[in-house]
């Protein structure tokens, strides 16, 4: 949001690009974000959750949440920043497939530009907006990272390699713990086994290299 001026309307947005390789490190807005993706890749990590985005779908991000991305590839997208007294507290984070109307809604906003006032019409658009964000349905490719800071250190560590042929017994010993322990915490925090959850890195991974 440091590129809006000091007193925008309360939903906003803009069209923008950034090269592959180009790292957004951790920040926040003090407004909720929209990302709908048009060409490239990304992948957007916040505290607790990892998710790789493609052409055609879209990001809701609530106002304050702490995110990261980094462009694995040329990435080109629009971004509608929202004041958060037009969604509450009920709009969590999420990917989902960018409809037609809410690709047509994210245009209308950006034709306004930055200097326009919230008359009705305006007003209807950004409601509008905001109830096709909530309703659309929620892509489950996303991971979910532990809150055991030695097993975030494992999954980070996959995430970044995805494809790391390492067995179970290296990412015990390189989060200090027994195959036994690792593996039991492993399944208790990520509701999976370790196997499962790397095959789900690698068919994340994959379908994003064919997008």
């Amino acid at each position: 949001t440091a590129d809006l001026p000091p007193r925008p309307p309360p939903v906003v947005g803009f069209a923008d690009c950034y090269a592959g390789g180009f790292i957004d490190g951790f920040h926040t807005h003090d407004r909720g974000q929209l990302s709908v993706f048009l060409a490239g890749s990304v992948t957007v990590n916040t505290r607790d959750e990892s998710f790789v985005l493609r052409p055609g779908q879209g990001l809701w991000i609530p106002a304050n949440t702490v995110h990261q991305a980094t462009c694995r590839t040329d990435l080109m997208f629009q971004v509608v920043y929202v004041d958060p007294r037009l969604t509450g507290a009920d709009l969590p984070c999420k990917v989902f497939e960018a409809s037609s109307l809410i690709r047509g809604l994210v245009d209308e906003v950006i034709a306004m530009k930055f200097d326009f006032a919230m008359d009705e019409r305006m007003s209807a658009i950004a409601r509008l907006l905001v109830d096709e964000i909530g309703r659309a349905p929620r892509i489950v490719d996303r991971l979910i990272f532990p809150s055991d800071h030695r097993l975030r250190r494992v999954c980070e560590a996959i995430i970044a390699l995805p494809g790391d042929c390492h067995d179970i017994d290296h990412w015990a010993r390189e989060a200090g713990m027994a195959r036994r322990t690792f593996t039991r915490l492993f399944q208790l925090e990520m509701g999976m086994g370790f196997a499962a959850w790397r095959r789900k890195v690698r068919v994340i991974e994959a379908a994003s290299r064919i997008a």
